[in-house]
């Protein structure tokens, strides 16, 4: 056992990669433990390359690996599948790998699915691919590799859970791996997209929610003197001038969050920061949202998920809807770009509640908007919830576009109809907010994206045609409808 070849499920979604080329972060994190543990490792991101399997398998017999790793949440599962089936195909000997959060709870599904799968690694996989592999090396006991999942005898043998990694800091990044060309923000004209977790986990409890399941509600924070040290490497070494933030909750602790601000600010890398976080931080905030700004944070998701308060608290989302419209409003004074969603498809939906929820949008009000349809996925809380009312089983489907969910008063098509009937609202409201824009970086960033949101095949196959677009509005987005 000598190397490691990681791959991206060529899995496309639509609407994900309209903004950009994404870093498969989770894979430089394990790639750079299996390096850090002796071994030779190889990342083939075939979702950003935009290639499909007769690519991945020339890749394959290229490398001749001796072990291929996946990574899968549940839209993506299928086509991680297909990934090890091709390189148990290339060469039976190659042990192959799912981790993620999909294959973390739904084990038993996969081993059932496939004969190709040889180890699923649950939970956080960094010390576990490291022991994995030294194993498999060593010819040792799999029995004592925490997180891992593996049949032995026909039978499935689950071992122990791992045990979290206490000190982010410590773990070791392989950024050497990637093809640094592949990751761009296409918002932003010439820029080098890269990615930073600067924590792990969330405390709260929505019920639709995987990371908070995942992770189990914990949280735990990388120092902000690491983060900092990370956005300069990536600037100077890779010529990263846009990042990512890609943890869902960066923000509770307020010390450690302004030490970062303050740190970035110091450093002044000229870099700017995409992220999201929860409206109540927002408004917590108010008083170092210049900070935000000065540190170079543009853009920020805020999820707000529903304008009603009854579907907040259905899905235990600790947030009010006045909370929402605050946290919006702060930000849009700060001059930092708000972008929200708004879930929709759940049984009780009606075309009157989501004409009432696009108004809601409008009136809240943020840059950007998105309609999604609610997945659950099969681990999730609210699952079981919703079960009775699942009528589409394709995970590749289940990518928050599709509905699956068949609400009693509407067919899967009217929810499907109406989804992109909100986005075309919201945007035709929004295209004239927008030429009145006076800051002329944020209206060259909006109309940006508008087009290529517009643009882009996965939206228009959606959208259908649009002759009612105003004509001034079809000339500056160059969409040819």
């Amino acid at each position: 056992m000598k190397k490691i070849l990681f791959i991206t499920p060529p899995f496309h979604a639509g609407v994900v990669e309209v903004a950009g080329s994404w870093v498969p972060l989770y894979m430089v994190y394990v790639a750079g433990a299996a390096k850090a543990a002796g071994f030779e490792a190889e990342i083939y991101d075939a979702m950003s390359k935009q290639v499909g399997y007769p690519e991945i398998e020339a890749r394959i017999r290229e490398s001749d690996p001796d072990c291929v790793a996946v990574s899968a949440i549940t839209c993506t599962s299928p086509d991680a599948v297909k990934v090890i089936e091709l390189a148990k195909k290339i060469n039976p000997a190659i042990k192959t790998v799912l981790g993620g959060i999909h294959p973390t709870f739904m084990y038993e599904e996969l081993f059932g699915l496939t004969e190709s799968l040889d180890f699923i690694i649950r939970g956080e996989g960094e010390i576990t691919i490291a022991e994995l592999l030294k194993t498999l090396s060593d010819g040792g006991d799999l029995s004592g590799v925490d997180g891992l999942v593996f049949k032995k005898d026909g039978k499935l043998v689950v071992n122990g859970k791992r045990k979290y990694i206490e000190d982010l800091d410590s773990l070791t990044l392989a950024w050497d791996l990637l093809d640094w060309t592949d990751y761009t923000y296409y918002v932003i004209p010439n820029s080098r997209l890269g990615a930073i977790a600067t924590s792990r986990g969330c405390e709260k409890e929505c019920t639709f929610c995987s990371q908070q399941k995942f992770w189990e509600r914990s949280w735990r924070a990388r120092s902000p003197q690491s983060l900092v040290a990370e956005m300069e490497e990536l600037k100077t070494k890779y010529g990263v001038n846009v990042v990512l933030f890609t943890d869902d909750y960066p923000t509770p602790d307020r010390a450690r969050w302004e030490t970062f601000l303050d740190l970035a600010i110091e450093k002044d890398l000229d870099m700017y920061i995409l992220m999201e976080t929860r409206a109540a931080d927002i408004i917590r905030d108010k008083d170092i949202l210049h900070k935000y700004r000065k540190a170079g944070i543009i853009h920020i998701y805020v999820g707000t998920e529903s304008t009603e308060q009854a579907s907040l608290d259905y899905i235990k989302k600790d947030l009010s809807v006045d909370e929402s419209i605050e946290a919006i409003r702060l930000l849009r004074e700060a001059g930092i770009i708000t972008e929200t969603s708004m879930i929709l498809g759940f049984p009780e939906e009606t075309m009157e509640s989501v004409e009432r929820t696009l108004s809601l949008a409008i009136d809240l009000n943020p840059d950007f908007a998105h309609f999604l349809a609610i997945a659950p996925w099969p681990y999730a809380d609210i699952y079981k919830e919703l079960k009775e009312y699942i009528t589409v089983y394709d995970y590749t489907k289940y990518n928050l576009i599709d509905p699956v969910i068949k609400p009693t008063n509407m067919t899967l098509q009217d929810l499907d109809t109406a989804i992109v009937e909100c986005y075309r609202g919201f945007y035709m409201m929004k295209f004239a907010e927008m030429m009145e824009e006076k800051d002329l970086f944020k209206k060259q960033y909006m109309l940006t994206a508008m087009k290529l949101m517009m643009s882009n095949s996965f939206i228009r196959k959606k959208m259908g045609d649009m002759k009612e677009m105003p004509e001034e509005m079809k000339r500056i987005i160059g969409a040819n409808f």
